[in-house]
């Protein structure tokens, strides 16, 4: 079954957040249950999110790519996409995929933030697990990136928080079919604030070599004319550069806020790449979840 969305942030912020520490330590035994290496983080969502056969994989993805009109674009250091299942939003996190064709050999690191929705946290969260599996093969983490992100305080590191998120897996095989060999830094994000996101971001910005990617889906399951509506004016806000974008208008909120907090100090530039929502794709109009995918550059490349 694919899903639209699990997120749910008025149910999470009901809930305790657990003790970063107590989440660390609780790690290796959630990872002795789960993965048999002790290293690697298997997919958690294939086979509801998207195909879990690799062929069939391969083929979804290669097809929504293929359906974006090409042009010539300036290369974007930080891309903002979807996460729901590939039938809802693929489409639109295409968009945004496929503006890394050129950029396929230079890439080499990618660093990844989307919401924590299985365990409430607070802070960024680095996985324990040294490799993401997928369908697609494995990806493996940045050690080196993990180090030096771990040295900052709202940075810690938990199996915990990544064995069941969706919103940084479902990214991956997307990742994989754009780009050819490359590390990852995947941040399960709960409550921190913009500034504590863009500390970790400036930290790890890094050159051509590194994208930033942002996962995020928009409102959640408002009637089909209202969530446009209210769509259409956080993507204007995002547009902004407003760092100010709370848990009703997209679940990814805090990391787009670091995003745009450190791209505006930044000089970048931010394009709308694509903004529809499940009632455009494939589901039913009465209550959807809503999709956009932006493309951010810095100044150097605005310039060509």
């Amino acid at each position: 079954m694919l899903r639209r969305s699990v997120c749910s942030w008025e149910r999470m912020n009901r809930l305790p957040i657990m003790n970063n520490s107590l989440i660390s330590r609780a790690a290796t035994l959630s990872l002795k249950n789960m993965n048999p290496s002790l290293n690697i983080r298997p997919p958690a969502v294939a086979g509801m999110f998207y195909p879990a056969a690799s062929d069939e994989l391969t083929g979804v993805v290669r097809a929504y790519l293929a359906a974006v009109p090409a042009g010539h674009h300036p290369s974007p250091k930080a891309l903002i996409v979807p996460h729901a299942g590939y039938i809802y939003s693929g489409a639109v996190a295409a968009h945004a995929y496929a503006r890394l064709a050129p950029l396929r050999s230079t890439i080499r690191r990618v660093v990844l933030l989307g919401p924590a929705h299985r365990v409430p946290i607070r802070g960024l969260a680095l996985p324990v697990a040294e490799v993401f599996a997928t369908p697609l093969g494995s990806v493996p983490i940045d050690g080196a990136g993990a180090r030096a992100a771990l040295e900052l305080p709202q940075v810690f590191a938990s199996d915990v928080a990544h064995n069941l998120e969706h919103s940084l897996e479902v990214q991956l095989p997307f990742l994989q079919t754009v780009l050819d060999d490359f590390a990852l830094l995947p941040f399960a994000v709960g409550a921190a604030s913009p500034a504590q996101v863009a500390a970790v971001i400036d930290l790890l910005w890094g050159g051509p070599e590194t994208l930033i990617l942002i996962s995020s889906d928009l409102s959640h399951f408002h009637g089909y004319k209202q969530a446009q509506g209210i769509d259409r004016n956080t993507a204007d806000e995002i547009l902004a550069f407003d760092p100010s974008i709370d848990h009703q208008q997209a679940c990814g909120a805090t990391p787009i806020n670091g995003l745009l907090l450190a791209a505006k100090r930044r000089g970048m530039a931010i394009e709308l790449l694509d903004l529809r929502n499940s009632g455009d794709t494939a589901g039913d109009r009465s209550g959807v979840v809503g999709y956009a995918a932006f493309a951010l550059t810095e100044p150097e490349h605005d310039q060509r």
